[in-house]
């Protein structure tokens, strides 16, 4: 590991490169939902293949992005649902009311900032954050959108098509950029 030192010689720690680096463990898929259409009911499935430069399929967004967008997928951390519940002074919420595509537990998202990762047969590239919309004021309830600024996720690219399935590994694999 390389550290980082001071003038006088003593070592600060690991750079804030390495550390970016370094993930504790790998995350996992806890649910994957689909939206055909702009606002219906998020379809809940135990899989799903993401199509590389598209989205997943069946969702509305691969059907109308244009190839390369940065909005394919939208990703958000169970443990954000949790605050989010806990915000809303509920015990938990549906995943889907968040309209998010994966949800995923184990991994700090935003931590895949300049990363790709692997999720099942699929590889991604985080493209950006995924804010709430007013939206969440319905689905969620007087104070939705405020309750999930600051946990709505990230939006990422398809790389590289695959099958995603529930249980599924979400693995780092590197800065944007590496071919893995």
């Amino acid at each position: 590991m390389t550290v980082a030192k001071s003038e006088s010689g003593n070592e600060k720690g690991p750079t804030h490169e390495i550390c970016r680096l370094a993930f504790p463990h790998a995350g996992k898929v806890a649910w994957i939902g689909v939206r055909p259409a702009p606002r219906i009911v998020m379809q809940s499935l135990p899989s799903v293949e993401a199509i590389a430069g598209r989205g997943l399929a069946g969702d509305r967004s691969a059907a109308k992005s244009r190839t390369g967008g940065a909005r394919q997928v939208t990703l958000i951390q169970a443990e954000h649902l949790t605050a989010i519940a806990g915000l809303l002074q509920r015990d938990a919420i549906d995943a889907s009311l968040t309209r998010r595509n994966i949800v995923v537990a184990g991994i700090n998202l935003l931590a895949l900032k300049g990363h790709t990762f692997r999720i099942g047969e699929a590889r991604f590239e985080m493209s950006g954050e995924c804010h709430p919309c007013s939206l969440m004021e319905l689905q969620l309830g007087t104070g939705g959108y405020n309750a999930m600024r600051g946990h709505g996720g990230i939006t990422a690219r398809v790389l590289e098509s695959g099958l995603i399935r529930v249980g599924d590994v979400v693995t780092p694999l590197g800065p944007s950029g590496a071919i893995k």
